[in-house]
């Protein structure tokens, strides 16, 4: 009994020292001496970690006045890894080193022009990156990939972005597509002091962008409509409360708007579906406010054509809206939690106005 019990536990330290074993083979940090088989030196690399989520490390120096060496230290999950340039910090319109390991064990590293968020405007063999000749590399050691290049330039960008690509989804020949990343982050690196800081490109103007467009036209239009529908029993109430919810509506949709226009001049991004829809809503907006002023008597043989056109264009706004609100977070690349949160809220409305619209039916 007891020789079976000390045996269970020299088991179970065994067993404890091995997964120390093979977490330590695993990991890599700015201590660990670096042993690559590359085409320049590697000894005396600056060395940081830049993205702690999926533990990349990478080490960085100033080979002489116009060449610049980094080697990205990654965990091996059977992914693509890239690294990128960028003026604005954003990924569309930068340059990336992609690299890969494919099953056979190939190594290959690529630069990538990122044109766009789809697959066919993601150029590989282009960029906008001097690569030193034959300095490109990826490798596969102790569970980790390093992949190392050269850039001919005299002082890299600051805006730094990385990603990870899906687990098992490598690009392959003729090709080399670049299918979506399953994460991604933009950062600052300062050479100088070696720190790197994740930050968001004008954040507080892309937050508040996305939060009054989303309130505006996503939210208080609907809101709107649904009181001028459901509530004309309540007459004169409903009329001016559905005034003073337009009214606010259409001034923060107006604000948000200026803060896209803003935005966009700021990060030289290429949103033009998004910024033609938020103009078309706006054309639309401005002339429900127009119509306002215009409104015939009730007694007017006209008054039935304001109507169908108020309607109407309501609606049409009401729809576009809700569709570029889903397109703006798609952009802002949020997450599926504010799809959620605000597909939640629309859901919402959609279940009130079918009660609304069953009980006004059972009215009338």
């Amino acid at each position: 009994m007891k020789r079976s019990f000390i045996s269970m536990i020299f088991f179970f330290a065994l067993q404890a020292l091995s997964v120390l074993l093979v977490n330590s083979q695993q990991s890599d940090s700015c201590s660990s001496s670096l042993k690559l088989d590359v085409p320049f030196d590697t000894t005396s690399l600056h060395c940081l970690s830049v993205w702690s989520n999926h533990d990349f490390i990478l080490r960085y120096v100033q080979t002489s006045l116009t060449v610049w060496s980094f080697v990205l230290s990654v965990p091996d999950t059977n992914s693509f890894v890239a690294m990128g340039f960028s003026s604005n910090g954003m990924m569309v319109g930068s340059s990336a080193m992609v690299g890969w390991i494919s099953a056979d064990g190939t190594g290959t590293v690529k630069q990538y022009f990122l044109g766009g968020q789809i697959p066919n405007l993601v150029l590989p063999d282009q960029g906008n990156l001097t690569i030193v000749s034959n300095s490109s590399s990826i490798t596969s050691q102790s569970s980790r990939l390093y992949m190392a290049f050269q850039l001919n330039t005299s002082q890299p960008l600051s805006r730094v972005i990385y990603s990870v690509g899906q687990i098992g989804v490598i690009p392959s020949s003729p090709g080399y597509a670049l299918a979506e990343h399953r994460d991604k982050v933009s950062t600052i690196l300062n050479y100088v002091t070696g720190t790197s800081a994740t930050k968001s490109p004008h954040s507080r103007l892309r937050k508040s962008h996305g939060v009054l467009n989303m309130l505006s036209w996503g939210i208080l239009m609907i809101i709107g409509a649904v009181v001028a529908r459901y509530f004309k029993q309540w007459d004169p109430i409903w009329f001016y409360s559905h005034v003073v919810i337009q009214s606010c509506a259409f001034i923060l949709g107006l604000s948000g708007v200026i803060c896209g226009f803003v935005l966009e001049d700021r990060l030289m991004a290429d949103v033009s579906t998004h910024k033609g829809l938020g103009i078309f809503i706006l054309v639309l907006g401005c002339l429900q406010v127009t119509a306002l002023f215009a409104r015939p008597d009730k007694e007017s043989k006209l008054r039935k054509f304001w109507n169908w056109y108020h309607y109407c264009a309501g609606r049409i706004l009401i729809v576009f809206a809700i569709a570029n609100v889903f397109y703006g977070i798609h952009l802002g690349e949020k997450g599926n939690g504010w799809n959620a949160g605000y597909g939640v809220v629309i859901a919402i409305f959609l279940l009130a106005s079918f009660i609304l619209e069953l009980k006004m039916w059972r009215r009338n």
